[in-house]
């Protein structure tokens, strides 16, 4: 899919607004790189529209990057390998004030569920149940950030003059979150409030909104913040379409109009 400009920046100013996941560290296991990003009206670094989501979420971090002076990436997406196997991969090797640090870039959109898992950790879902908060919380802990004291890995560092003992590691973990609707008043306990980005509801609950307007965003356009200059669709139109898509057991992000003119994102679920 390709963007025009316009589009592509609507994209990152929306990413450049969204919140890190939590604040500081987490656990004390997973440490939020601090970030503020300035420059949210341009783009330095050419970015490929036709990357998924995740990549293109990367290209951004990248170019918000490099506005920062106290800040020079030595290593991007650098692939570790062991003879002819992938071991994984790093997404950022940097120095912040000269000092080297190792960073996951993870951005996810969550919907709050608390028949799944015990915990606030495991209630963070995927839209479509397939991915999880502890799932990733788990793979960072367990194999991504590992990765930097690999053999390979090491070999690869020194090559850059960069002393993997001396790494500090971090992500810059990003979300969207979605509680039910009948729970968007709540306030979590572990995670930042302020990546509470709208509601989700069930396919049964759509007809309480009948007098709105609505519209559905292409994937890369879940980042964007809401606007009115859109095709609103009616409740008619969109019903249609939106049930298509929850048949295929994809959970769409929509965005929805009310009679007062308040645009809102929400998800509808299949499930």
């Amino acid at each position: 899919m390709h963007f025009n400009e316009k589009e592509l920046l609507l994209q990152y100013q929306g990413f450049c607004q969204s919140k890190p996941l939590w604040i500081n560290s987490l656990n004390n296991k997973l440490q939020q790189f601090d970030f503020q990003n300035i420059y949210t009206n341009s783009l330095k670094v050419s970015i490929n529209t036709k990357l998924r989501l995740g990549k293109l979420v990367e290209q951004f971090v990248f170019n918000e990057f490099s506005f920062d002076n106290s800040l020079e990436i030595i290593l991007e997406n650098v692939q570790i390998q062991d003879e002819k196997i992938t071991v994984g991969e790093l997404d950022c090797i940097l120095l912040q004030n000269k000092k080297p640090v190792h960073i996951e870039i993870v951005y996810k959109f969550y919907l709050y569920d608390k028949s799944v898992g015990e915990t606030e950790i495991e209630h963070w879902i995927g839209p479509n149940r397939k991915d999880s908060f502890i799932q990733k919380y788990r793979k960072l802990i367990n194999k991504q950030l590992p990765l930097l004291h690999h053999p390979k890995t090491v070999e690869v560092l020194k090559k850059h003059h960069i002393n993997f003992e001396e790494t500090q590691q971090q992500v810059y973990f990003k979300a969207q979150l979605f509680p039910h609707l009948s729970e968007l008043n709540n306030e979590f306990d572990v995670i930042n409030n302020d990546c509470v980005e709208g509601f989700y509801i069930y396919k049964n609950e759509l007809d309480k909104f009948k007098n709105c307007k609505f519209y559905i965003p292409t994937k890369h356009n879940w980042l964007v913040k809401p606007h009115a200059s859109v095709n609103w669709d009616t409740y008619e139109k969109f019903s249609l379409k939106v049930f298509e898509i929850l048949t295929q057991k994809n959970a769409p992000l929509c965005w929805i109009k009310k009679p007062n003119g308040v645009i809102s994102k929400f998800f509808l679920v299949w499930w």
